[in-house]
């Protein structure tokens, strides 16, 4: 099992997370890159990072939104959406070949992850953008997403995720953050939900229901309070349970 997170968020005195714990955990880390947050030096940094500890880095791309941190939804045309996707694939390569890796996938942040769930036209976008750059380079998304089904339909390799530290609704999409049950805190309590998902496919929902979910990624949030206990517990769970811990990815 791949253990993911978001990566490379701080900007310039603003700091958020620490980076260099959360890659002594994870197997993938989703870096941003400069449109929802992060700036050139933590790019350059959290990269140079990644290589170092031999974690495949992916571009976590978003809408222009610094000030949202992401989280707002952009009315923004296919075309013009497909450009930014590309804008941000070539800015975080770039940190990565100075730093001896590459962007090895691709994965949407926050409104743009949602938004893709459903948006076929903002889905086909993101897939399209990344096809047209690397046509290696898989996506991670959502089970059952738009998203993935454009990333299938583009020739991408389409890698289903699961959130470890977000709320499931009945139809196996995230909870919006504004609404109770969105966001999980007790480790002890998301190791347990990852363990049961990685042995028999289901999680449960807000409403007390199962749900199926099939994931080959599982994601702690990097930016939440306490996400190093998280990622810790999350890791030492799998470990313990004889699940091996690898990239999706080579790094």
């Amino acid at each position: 099992m791949d253990l993911n997170s978001d990566l490379g968020e701080s900007f310039g005195r603003w700091v958020l997370g620490d980076d260099e714990a959360m890659l002594g955990l994870v197997t993938s880390a989703n870096v941003a890159c400069g449109f929802h947050a992060g700036d050139p030096s933590t790019l350059r940094r959290t990269t140079a990072q990644a290589a170092g500890r031999g974690v495949a880095v992916g571009a976590q791309v978003g809408y222009p939104d610094l000030m949202g941190f992401g989280r707002r939804f952009v009315d923004v045309e296919p075309g013009a959406l497909a450009d930014y996707v590309v804008y941000q694939l070539g800015a975080l390569d770039g940190m990565c070949r100075v730093a001896g890796t590459a962007v090895r996938y691709v994965k949407p942040h926050g409104a743009l992850y949602n938004t893709v769930v459903h948006h076929e036209a903002q889905a086909r976008a993101v897939a399209a953008a990344v096809r047209d750059y690397d046509p290696g380079l898989p996506v991670l998304g959502l089970p059952g997403s738009a998203l993935l089904r454009a990333a299938e339909d583009a020739g991408l390799r389409a890698v289903p995720e699961f959130f470890v530290d977000r709320g499931y609704t009945r139809e196996a999409t995230l909870v919006p953050r504004s609404e109770p049950g969105a966001l999980l805190h007790d480790a002890d309590a998301a190791t347990e939900r990852v363990l049961r998902m990685v042995a028999d496919g289901v999680v449960r929902a807000v409403d007390g229901s199962d749900v199926r979910v099939r994931a080959e990624s599982v994601c702690v949030h990097g930016d939440s309070p306490g996400a190093v206990a998280m990622a810790t517990a999350i890791r030492d769970g799998l470990v313990g349970a004889g699940v091996p811990l690898r990239s999706f990815v080579a790094a």
